[in-house]
């Protein structure tokens, strides 16, 4: 019998995909935070999400190694997914889901990651039945971070839906952008965050999508969806979102305020 949640249930899997191969960071996912690999951060704090399962994903045995100990419950994927969305869709259908389950995303590098927000994104999904999608947004209050292209911007409906994606600073101010503005004066801008849930059949029917014209000029892979006419809800985040490990000086910094945090506290 295929599992996962019902259509009057509000039951939620969070899933973890964690690759050892990094480009700026290799064997990210396994570096030492606090006297345990970052993985174990990001899975302890899905685990105090109203999850009612999470799962971490991931093609190296040496992640398995590692939180196997811990009771997480770890899934084998192949090691050829060109994203972490794909790696998502191959979860869903090991686990034989139903297509109306959802799955939360949680990146493998954010230690930080608020265990309410994960909730967040999930509860937006519920909320909107026709949404294939959903995902979190936050005010952008400095010019430098709306007119940087590592930021991505999105623009909503009324509804909550998006309508578009961009490292572009979109809405463009036709006036105040004449010349370069030295501050923000409204909050209309807002940066995405990349926290998804997402429906299982959904998941299902973007492996089998090629790389949608839009999104490969701006490099954002939620652009396919849009492009194939799935509605993607965005809800503002309750709480901020810290930053993730991207960096040797990202995991520097989370080291110390993680280590700070475990001596304070007593350790786990």
């Amino acid at each position: 019998m295929a599992e996962g949640t019902g259509k009057n249930r509000r039951e939620f899997i969070a899933v973890i995909p964690a690759r050892f191969a990094s480009s700026r960071l290799p064997g990210k996912p396994l570096a030492e935070i606090a006297g345990e690999p970052m993985l174990a951060h990001v899975w302890r704090r899905a685990r105090e999400s109203g999850a009612t399962r999470v799962v971490v994903a991931t093609d190296d045995p040496r992640i398995e190694q590692a939180m196997a100990p811990l009771g997480a419950e770890v899934v084998m994927t192949r090691a050829d997914h060109p994203s972490g969305t794909d790696r998502l869709a191959e979860v869903a259908e090991r686990l034989g889901l139903d297509d109306d389950a959802v799955l939360v995303n949680v990146q493998g590098d954010e230690p930080l990651i608020p265990p309410a927000l994960i909730d967040q994104v999930a509860e937006r999904l519920f909320d909107d039945p026709g949404a294939s999608i959903a995902t979190l947004a936050e005010p952008i209050g400095e010019v430098e971070s709306l007119f940087n292209p590592n930021v991505v911007k999105v623009v909503r409906a009324l509804d909550g839906r998006a309508l578009y994606f961009s490292r572009a600073p979109i809405p463009w101010d036709r006036d105040a952008f004449a010349t370069r503005p030295e501050w923000l004066e409204t909050d209309a801008w807002l940066r995405h965050i990349g926290l998804y849930a997402y429906r299982a059949g959904f998941l299902a029917e973007y492996r089998d999508w090629l790389p949608s014209p839009l999104e490969r000029l701006e490099h954002l892979e939620q652009l396919r969806a849009l492009h194939h006419g799935h509605a993607i809800q965005v809800a503002l985040a309750r709480e901020p979102h810290p930053a993730g490990v991207d960096t040797a000086e990202d995991l520097a910094r989370v080291r110390a305020l993680l280590t700070t945090d475990d001596a304070e506290s007593g350790g786990h």
